[in-house]
């Protein structure tokens, strides 16, 4: 095994499954596969959301916005001027929480997780790694390739929808595998891989249900519908209203290569710590839980639950 640096540092250009045009949501636009205006579909991870316990990353949160606001008392003054009922200055209160979590140093670790993902791409596609890497960064990677010696990378970052629950969202990899399986018996195939650099001591339902959700989606591919630049709003907004046809639909639309919907790899590298482990997800318990979620998500649109009490006085 060996780590090659490059002796000047490139730009990582940005993967085309990330570029999918988006709504202002966030959510990726996709044309229907029969034909129609670009619908926006919900990201997988935020589709399944909605099966987490999320009371740690609240308590989490709020630990980071009180470290943050006692490093920066500025924030906390201009927030003593602003009212919490009023709805543009709920905006800026929320702009103030988002800066007091970056000043406790929050979204660092989210920022050198997107940075390992980077480069274990550059290790996957068998590039030099940039030269500016720090020493731990390549006892991470070194670590990360020694862990994945055993899979076959098919592709790499490749977007996906799901169809029936209108979910789109982009995997980590699609590996070959053979050998010793979740029982022990002999297994080989094609299976979803996701990276994950921060703790996995919650989120594993999470885990499990996105890779099933990607392990059940069909390729699309975003270029046959070219979209303008948001920065053209009344270009954007035009070419949102466009309709197209099932024909042309159909054009972008492929099948993943035969992928095991039974199990998923989740492959965990902690930053900084020179480590890194697989595990095996069980994609049956994360489809159910899709599933689940969907319901969840259909339900929250129910009408009625609550009626005035009206009496002869009122």
């Amino acid at each position: 095994m060996t780590l090659n640096l490059m002796e000047l540092p490139q730009a990582k250009p940005l993967h085309p499954n990330m570029a999918v045009p988006r709504d202002g949501w966030g959510r990726p636009l996709v044309v229907p596969r029969g034909g129609g205006k670009p619908k926006g579909h919900t990201r997988t991870t935020t589709f399944i959301d909605c099966i987490e316990d999320k009371s740690n990353i609240v308590d989490w949160k709020a630990r980071n916005v009180l470290i943050g606001v006692a490093k920066r008392p500025d924030l906390a003054a201009t927030a003593l001027e602003l009212d919490p009922e009023d709805p543009a200055d709920k905006k800026r209160l929320n702009a103030l929480a988002e800066q007091a979590e970056d000043a406790a140093g929050a979204n660092e670790k989210s920022r050198k997780g997107t940075y390992l993902h980077d480069l274990s791409e550059y290790a996957d596609r068998g590039e030099p790694l940039p030269r500016t890497v720090s020493g731990a960064d390549l006892d991470d990677m070194a670590a990360y390739m020694m862990a994945t010696s055993a899979l076959t990378v098919v592709a790499v970052e490749q977007f996906v929808i799901v169809p029936e629950l209108s979910v789109g969202g982009t995997f980590d990899r699609l590996s070959r595998y053979e050998g010793p399986g979740p029982d022990g018996k002999p297994i080989e195939g094609n299976f979803i891989t996701d990276t994950k650099t921060g703790s996995i001591e919650y989120g594993r339902l999470k885990m499990a249900s996105q890779l099933a959700t990607y392990s059940r989606g069909v390729l699309y591919d975003h270029t046959r519908f070219p979209a303008p630049s948001k920065d053209d709003k009344k270009a954007f907004a035009a070419w949102k209203k466009q309709e197209f046809t099932a024909e042309e639909a159909e054009q972008a639309y492929s099948s993943l290569p035969p992928v095991n919907q039974d199990w998923g790899i989740i492959v965990h590298l902690p930053q900084g710590q020179g480590v890194c482990n697989l595990y095996w997800a069980n994609l049956r318990i994360g489809w159910s839980l899709a599933q689940l979620a969907l319901t969840i998500r259909e339900a929250r649109s129910t009408k009625g639950a609550l009626t005035p009490f009206v009496t002869q006085a009122t």
